[in-house]
């Protein structure tokens, strides 16, 4: 790496900074921080009073900025809660092993630039490209917007559709001026982030949490055929085998949304049965409920009508 490779990349470090947004290092053409973990933590420096993790040490002071950037030409990474962000991660599909069962779901695919246009022209509002916009070096596309006020939004992945993630609090982006293996993290468009838009944030709102533990028997609440309906596709789900699970859980949540849509089966006792399903056959959660949430919105969408079961 060259001395004005890493003059560029400290530049980039810094103009994020002014922009108000905080960044830390990222492992030289990567996108891993650079930072120690908890198990190597010296509890020394900012980590005196404990472990502090990458999100907690991002920084908009240049001069800490500069410190960090002059022992290596560190990639440069953002965290998009400290910074008031909400960015939109538009990707491209994987040329290697495919794509994903979620993905796979929406027919002619392309990009997740494509996606988003129409779930906006759903909502009957214009593609939101009017901000602070960021090429990946994958061919993706970072969509940048501010935080609404007093609303505290975390990461998704395939939660708004299938080649459609965010980053916002537990969350970062690289930022552009970084270098990595699969090309450079470019400006398309310098605008100013725009406010998030509404039918953006209504999309990524939490769902609220059930006030108790549910069991996946359901009573009066849904008929017979709804009840039999989440038993077997419970038990499916459970007992799928690996490279399989993934699949198995999509399938099951779009079979159950309609049940949903037709009011005979709360959706907090559909995502939990399945949640629990999903991870007893060692899916991540995380993993589990961007899964659960995107089946389960394109099938209560679809299933308003009632229909002959």
């Amino acid at each position: 790496m060259t001395h004005d490779a890493r003059s560029a990349l400290l530049s980039a470090a810094l103009a994020a900074a002014e922009r108000g947004w905080h960044v830390f290092p990222l492992r030289p053409g990567s996108k891993v921080p650079a930072l120690h973990g908890q198990n190597t933590c010296p509890r020394t420096g900012p980590c005196a009073g404990g472990h502090r993790k990458w999100e907690q040490r991002a920084t908009v002071d240049p001069d800490r900025i500069r410190t960090a950037w002059a022992r290596a030409p560190y990639n440069v990474g953002i965290a998009t809660g400290p910074s008031g962000l909400v960015v939109v991660d538009l990707d491209v599909p994987k040329c290697s092993g495919g794509i994903s069962p979620a993905e796979k779901a929406l027919p002619d695919i392309t990009d997740g630039a494509e996606v988003l246009s129409v779930l906006a022209g759903q909502h009957g509002q214009p593609y939101p490209g009017d901000t602070y916009t960021v090429r990946t070096g994958r061919g993706g596309t970072h969509l940048y917007f501010t935080a609404p006020p007093g609303v505290r939004l975390h990461n998704t992945a395939g939660t708004l559709a299938p080649l459609v993630d965010t980053r916002a609090w537990g969350g970062y982006v690289v930022a552009p001026g970084s270098v990595t293996n699969t090309g450079t993290y470019e400006v398309v468009d310098a605008a100013p982030a725009a406010p998030l838009p509404g039918w953006l944030l209504d999309a990524l709102r939490p769902a609220p949490k059930p006030a108790g533990p549910v069991s996946v028997a359901v009573t009066a609440l849904s008929g017979r055929y709804a009840e039999a309906a989440l038993r077997n596709e419970t038990a499916t789900v459970a007992t799928a085998q690996e490279g399989g699970r993934e699949a198995a859980l999509f399938r099951a949540a779009r079979a159950l949304g309609r049940f949903i849509a037709w009011g005979d089966l709360p959706r907090h006792v559909v995502e939990n049965a399945l949640q629990q399903a999903g991870e007893s056959t060692g899916l991540p959660p995380a993993q589990c409920r961007s899964t659960l949430r995107s089946a389960l919105n394109w099938s209560i969408a679809h299933n308003q009508q009632r229909r002959t079961a």
